[in-house]
């Protein structure tokens, strides 16, 4: 019997009210030095309603082939229909590697898909290689954030991780750059399709995402309470910043988890990052160590996150915040 030749790199290009996800571009990226290993070519897969137009600008982010998936069972995102169309793509074109983006969609389609089309998964993964064997090398956080594991899966294809957001460097557009668009025609079992989009209420959000902030003001366990948080949100006021914070100050109940960096956070690259009262421990380092610039504030000298800093003060975050919120206020 003839070996199945599964090959080529598949990145689920997510889209939402047809704007791609800063994931799926950072995917490509990857994406592309992954293909050059084993050179193989970036297929993306864009699913949606209308959606053709931004074929390109995947194109122009790495992406070799897009497949376009355009109907109308598809232009809201439910498990089901999803799941349907990317498994009838993986059946018949028998990719090597999927890759799809750690969000709250990726995280409920990639567990599903898996199953559907019986591969593993590697979830919430930091890192991606490739072995001597040309398998995937999935490396995610374990036992808590305490340890990295690496994974591979060896007998079964594709090759399927989810990948954190921000983790991989988004790389520059080229507009001239060339590539395939092909539409694909999927057959629906609209009789599975349990769950139904009655109505879409979006909350109004005042806060911009960590991952895409430009100054990141990060306050740890030295910070301490909700009242040392809005000190630091004056200082950030005055610069045009966002608050963000240590896993301690999530599980103490002062932040909410979706302004935690690290392991089990989020991962940030800001231009720079403040760390007010943070020690510096290895999981929460993981999530912001790809800072352009990193300034720390500590009353313990000895503490790691100097270690990874650019830029060291030694002192009582209560006595700094309000003179550098003063000082950059009157500029």
């Amino acid at each position: 019997m003839e070996k199945t030749q599964y090959k080529d790199i598949y990145v689920f290009a997510e889209q939402r009210d047809g704007v791609i996800q800063n994931v799926a571009l950072e995917l490509l990226g990857k994406a592309q030095d992954l293909a050059k290993q084993l050179d193989e070519k970036v297929v993306a897969i864009l699913l949606g309603h209308n959606i053709e137009t931004k074929s390109q600008e995947l194109i122009a982010y790495g992406a070799d082939i897009v497949l376009c998936v355009d109907a109308p069972e598809l232009e809201h995102y439910t498990t089901e229909s999803y799941t349907q169309a990317i498994a009838q793509i993986i059946n018949e074109k028998k990719p090597s590697i999927m890759l799809i983006g750690a969000t709250t969609i990726g995280r409920d389609l990639g567990p599903r898909l898996s199953a559907r089309v019986e591969t593993g998964l590697t979830a919430d993964c930091t890192s991606l290689d490739i072995s001597d064997d040309r398998d995937l090398l999935m490396t995610r956080p374990a036992f808590g954030g305490n340890l990295m594991a690496t994974i591979t899966c060896k007998e079964h294809r594709p090759q399927m991780s989810t990948v954190r957001p921000g983790v991989m460097v988004k790389g520059d557009a080229d507009m001239s750059r060339k590539g395939i668009i092909e539409q694909v025609n999927v057959k629906f079992d609209t009789s599975k399709f349990k769950v139904k989009i009655k109505e879409t209420i979006k909350e109004a959000r005042h806060l911009k995402d960590i991952t895409e902030a430009k100054i990141l003001i990060s306050g740890g366990r030295g910070v301490g309470t909700a009242e040392g948080f809005k000190k630091l949100q004056n200082l950030a006021n005055a610069i045009d910043a966002e608050v963000s914070s240590s896993r301690a100050m999530v599980d103490a109940g002062v932040m909410t988890h979706c302004r935690q960096v690290g392991q089990t956070g989020k991962t940030v690259r800001p231009d720079v990052y403040f760390a007010f009262g943070i020690s510096g421990a290895i999981q929460h380092v993981a999530g912001m160590e790809g800072a352009d610039y990193i300034i720390a504030i500590n009353k313990d000298k000895s503490a790691p996150i100097f270690q990874v800093a650019d830029l060291g003060i030694v002192g009582d975050l209560n006595q700094i915040v309000p003179l550098l919120t003063e000082n950059l206020t009157r500029k």
